[in-house]
């Protein structure tokens, strides 16, 4: 089982040329444990972990409601904004700068089969990491993702969900608001529930700017604890 990640930060990038990245990846991985199969081979899969930062984007989860989105093509481009719709589960959410997101592409065979499991280690990747920032993070009972003070008329999620996988390798990811515009939200029915707020870390901390180095260094650090993996970056 190889629990090492090659590690690839994209930086600022259009949603669709990485949209096609991961298809091309997800596709690499899959292939391999065809081969293994049909040919009784033992070839070692591959597992990556993207950071991007998206332009203004809205993408639709293939059990999502386009209703839940609230422009028209002519407002969309006077945003300055692009919609998808697009091949994981969940409902409709936003993508921007300003935003860590965080796409692992993984053979989950090599960690553990549990699509579940999958989701409540990225959740407490998320949780653990504003912890370290003196917020109390959690998950909310029915909705995926993770918010802050659940249960009270004040529930506001600060990071979005939403993944593909198949033959248990992954795809997608999460999306935590760290910087971010939140007007944009305003635009959409985040995920589909209604008269629930979005925030972003720097909002909740009562700064400018956060740093979203930093904010990844602790996301890779719990991730890599919670799945036992170890972290690498590809050498040119």
């Amino acid at each position: 089982m190889n629990k090492t990640i090659e590690l690839q930060d994209l930086g600022y990038k259009d949603y669709k040329q990485t949209w096609d990245y991961q298809e091309q990846l997800f596709k690499g991985i899959v292939d391999t444990k065809i081969k293994n199969r049909r040919e009784d081979a033992n070839l070692q899969t591959h597992n990556y972990f993207l950071f991007v930062e998206h332009p203004h984007v809205y993408t639709l989860g293939k059990s999502g409601d386009l209703s839940n989105l609230l422009l028209n093509e002519t407002q969309l481009a006077e945003k300055g904004a692009t919609f998808y719709k697009i091949n994981r589960g969940g409902d409709i959410t936003y993508h921007g700068p300003g935003q860590v997101v965080g796409y692992p592409i993984l053979d989950l065979e090599n960690f553990f089969t549990d699509i579940h499991k999958y989701l409540r280690f990225l959740e407490e990747m998320i949780i653990l990491t504003l912890a370290e920032y003196g917020l109390k993070a959690e998950r909310s009972p029915g909705e995926t993702g993770v918010w802050l003070d659940v249960g009270t008329p004040f529930a506001r999620k600060i990071c979005a969900m939403g993944v593909r996988a198949s033959r248990w390798v992954t795809m997608h990811g999460f999306a935590l608001n760290v910087n971010a515009n939140l007007g944009y939200f305003d635009n959409i029915i985040p995920c589909g529930i209604r008269g629930k707020a979005v925030t972003s870390l720097n909002v909740e901390l009562g700064v400018k700017e956060v740093s979203t180095d930093e904010v990844k260094e602790k996301l890779l650090k719990h991730f890599a604890t919670l799945f036992q993996a170890e972290f690498f970056n590809k050498q040119n």
